[in-house]
């Protein structure tokens, strides 16, 4: 029977993070027009979330050895960090500083600021960031390699292809906002509850 540790860890921390991501506002046009409270909520509980979830996917192989294994706890850690770069700039930093110029008596004066950091090629926001994207390719290896590793030691076929194509949700949505981010960790969540108890009860079969 899997810890109870590991169940919190691997089902919780996506699950929390895709509920949280269903409150993502999406951007407007005008970054000055931004819904800020929800934005900037959704922005701190990302800088935990996003690492936590990382790590949970990398829990699954726990106790596995091999490439894929291996593979799969570099991938998820290069998600984890990517993503935090990410989110912290063109999440955290963006709405720090639209707050700041709707607080001001002349909110335009910020644009150029705002704009710096939201149309920067690495770390903004928009229209496709590098770390963005380097880190759902990096969270879709870890599911794959996590999920081969997973294979070979007896797990079936539907909850691994279920935790493979949810990795997939961020780049085909183009979004970790809805429905990107709720579809990813949504399924990486089922995956991971399913893979646990179908572990689970191997185990008692024994």
């Amino acid at each position: 029977m899997e810890k109870r540790w590991q169940v919190v860890l691997c089902v919780g921390a996506p699950l929390i993070l895709a509920v949280v991501e269903l409150f993502h506002p999406h951007p407007p046009r005008d970054l000055l027009m931004l819904d800020i409270k929800p934005w900037l909520f959704v922005h701190y509980a990302q800088v935990l979330l996003f690492p936590l979830t990382a790590l949970a996917v990398a829990t699954l192989v726990r106790g596995h050895t091999g490439f894929c294994a291996l593979l799969c706890r570099i991938a998820a850690f290069v998600f984890g960090i990517t993503y935090i770069a990410f989110d912290t700039a063109a999440g955290l930093v963006t709405g720090i500083l639209v707050k700041a110029a709707n607080a001001s008596s002349a909110p335009d004066t910020w644009r150029t600021a705002i704009d710096t950091v939201w149309l920067n090629p690495i770390i903004g926001g928009a229209p496709a960031p590098f770390l963005a994207i380097f880190g759902s390719v990096a969270l879709s290896i870890a599911t794959i390699a996590a999920a081969v590793s997973l294979k070979r030691s007896g797990s079936s076929w539907a909850p691994l292809i279920l935790l493979v194509l949810s990795s997939f949700g961020i780049a085909i949505f183009k979004t970790h906002a809805w429905p990107g981010g709720p579809v990813t960790f949504g399924g990486i969540a089922l995956a991971a509850a399913w893979l646990m108890w179908e572990k689970g009860s191997r185990a008692r079969q024994v």
